[in-house]
């Protein structure tokens, strides 16, 4: 596996994010899910990955700094035809040691509370994130999870 900068105009890439925004847009309502768009990912604020096996777009993931300390994970997603093969420990585990090469001192994330989302939740827990209030500009909502990790 070879995680990639995500190229934000290629055809595999983009038809995962649009996956990604109709399965959070399915699962959670509207206002309560918070996937970033192809315009948000440009944000300067925002870096965005791929992970590769050789041809195959096995997933993606995005960091995006809400200050110098803290940075929180976003647009993790394994491709659907690829799930199981480890893509989604490979882009944490990226992204982890991203935030350790930034001198971030925290990274958190926002996911749902739906059971299509317990998966990434245990992934979450497994690395060491632990449930928080939410940060940033986010409010309590029944149907998301927060959770944050000291780096």
């Amino acid at each position: 596996m070879e995680v990639r900068l995500g190229d934000l105009s290629s055809p595999a890439v983009i038809a995962l994010l649009e996956e990604h925004l109709r399965d959070m847009n399915s699962w959670s309502p509207l206002e309560s899910a918070h996937p970033l768009d192809l315009e948000a990912l440009r944000a300067p604020a925002v870096s965005f990955w791929t992970i590769w096996d050789g041809e195959d777009l096995l997933g993606c993931g995005a960091l995006m700094e809400l200050s110098r300390e803290h940075a929180e994970i976003k647009s993790m997603r394994s491709a659907s035809a690829h799930r199981r093969r480890g893509a989604g420990v490979a882009m944490l585990s990226f992204i982890l040691e991203e935030g350790r090469r930034r001198s971030y001192r925290r990274l958190s994330l926002e996911t749902g509370s739906a059971e299509p989302f317990a998966p990434s939740r245990a992934l979450y827990g497994r690395f060491g994130f632990v449930y928080c209030e939410p940060f940033a500009d986010y409010q309590p909502d029944p149907h998301s999870v927060f959770m944050t990790r000291v780096l």
